[in-house]
């Protein structure tokens, strides 16, 4: 398990400058897969970091059905301005691929949440293991971080795998009429910190 490769990589921020990154290659994860990592100036002692499973639908395409998209921008900006990683993962549908998210998505349309409608494709609600994101950590010589997420299993699994992790620290709320039942379910059923006030949809 090591770096595979670095290469350099202009990141534009929010105010239109542009920000020096490197997206990072490994060898030897766990899970075989083609994660990578971008990292944002030089690392701190405790860096800011981000744990973000690829969604093609929200990331690329600007899906109003899921928060991936504005959680992504948020992150890229945030670690751009004050330096960090970004972990891209390659976990689409928290673990069960693409073709069987878009049919996750048709059983929504049909009244079941993101959890239910993937038990229903004899999934568990969450395939995601987060250990190939530890190993990458180690490759770059991190073992203690700020984690930014709503999410309490990425710093669970992190802890599980020997990444400290000092403070989670929380991502927006990107709510909109069409992603509503879904974030929902994920701090009702997913057990992430997401403080849904009503009427503010």
């Amino acid at each position: 398990m090591g770096i595979r490769a670095r290469v350099e990589i202009p990141v534009q921020r929010a105010d239109g400058a542009w920000t020096p990154g490197q997206m990072v290659t490994f060898t030897g994860l766990g899970d075989g897969l083609e994660h990578v990592a971008v990292q944002f100036g030089p690392i701190a002692d405790v860096p800011l970091v981000r744990l973000h499973s690829e969604c093609l639908t929200g990331d690329v395409f600007g899906s109003a059905r899921c928060d991936c998209g504005p959680q992504l921008t948020e992150s890229m900006q945030l670690l751009a301005a004050s330096g960090g990683v970004l972990l891209y993962l390659r976990q689409e549908g928290r673990g069960i691929g693409l073709y069987n998210k878009l049919d996750a998505y048709r059983l929504q349309d049909q009244g079941l949440d993101t959890f239910a409608a993937n038990r229903e494709l004899n999934f568990s609600d969450d395939l995601r293991d987060y250990r190939s994101a530890a190993q990458m950590l180690q490759a770059l010589g991190v073992t203690r971080i700020r984690l930014h997420t709503n999410n309490p299993d990425k710093a669970a699994q992190l802890a599980s795998y020997g990444i400290e992790v000092l403070e989670q620290v929380r991502t927006g709320i990107f709510r909109n009429e069409n992603n509503d039942h879904y974030l929902r379910a994920k701090a009702e059923y997913g057990g992430h910190s997401i403080e849904l006030v009503e009427g503010t949809a």
